[in-house]
């Protein structure tokens, strides 16, 4: 092959390279998940309420994707109350949200103690299984399995971890009466924009300090907010 040949060769393969970088970076920076936003406005009243369900579990076994050893994060569909793959949800603006976390996960002590403490939630508080809390000591109990977390609100709430030595943790999601915690605490939406939110625990086990797989990838540790006026 002649010296132009190879060179435009090269060139070809470089900008194939390009492309499927800029791919992966607008796929993770836009949403683009598989049945996209869940819709909160629909019939939605101004002023009332907003009431989301999660739930987080250790692996999501084969009924969602093609990673069933991944943890991940779930959310309840409200308008067919089915458990679905997609994290991200579109939001009315200046609303409260009142949120419950199913935490089927274990948990172990935070690298960075600042995430055992509430932030931005209305109250400055959570609950868990009904008893309201500031503030976690991550290296008592259970420890802490995930965090949900919306930078661009201020909000970062502990979901506290099951005991992982119980011999019916979940490992295949959605996950029913198994052992779990409730953790419920209620935000304020604020002005419209895109929030992206997300686990700050670093879960993404075998991956280099933990935060590859899961934890980089839309629809298991994390999403997006779209607030909408």
């Amino acid at each position: 092959m002649s010296f132009t040949g190879r060179l435009s060769t090269a060139v070809g393969l470089f900008l194939v390279a390009v492309a499927l970088i800029i791919w992966a970076l607008v796929s993770f920076l836009d949403p683009g998940n598989p049945g996209g936003y869940v819709n909160y406005t629909l019939g939605h009243s101004t002023g009332a309420p907003v009431d989301v369900n999660l739930q987080t579990v250790g692996a999501i076994g084969t009924g969602f994707g093609g990673h069933p050893t991944w943890v991940s994060y779930l959310q309840k569909d409200p308008t067919s109350g089915q458990w679905i793959h997609d994290t991200s949800m579109t939001l009315p603006a200046d609303t409260v949200v009142h949120m419950t976390i199913d935490q089927y996960d274990s948990g172990s002590p935070l690298r960075n103690q600042e995430w055992g403490q509430v932030q931005g939630t209305i109250g400055g508080s959570a609950t868990l299984n009904g008893k309201s809390y500031k503030v976690y000591n991550s290296y008592s109990g259970n420890g802490v399995g995930h965090t949900f977390a919306v930078p661009g609100l201020g909000v970062s709430v502990p979901l506290i971890g099951v005991n992982g030595n119980l011999p019916n943790i979940c490992g295949q999601a959605p996950c029913g009466s198994l052992p779990h915690n409730v953790i419920t605490f209620s935000f304020k939406t604020g002005a419209p924009g895109s929030y992206n939110w997300q686990c700050f625990v670093p879960c993404g086990l075998g991956y280099l300090y933990g935060n590859g797989g899961p934890m980089s990838t839309n629809n298991y540790m994390g999403g997006f907010l779209k607030v909408v006026a």
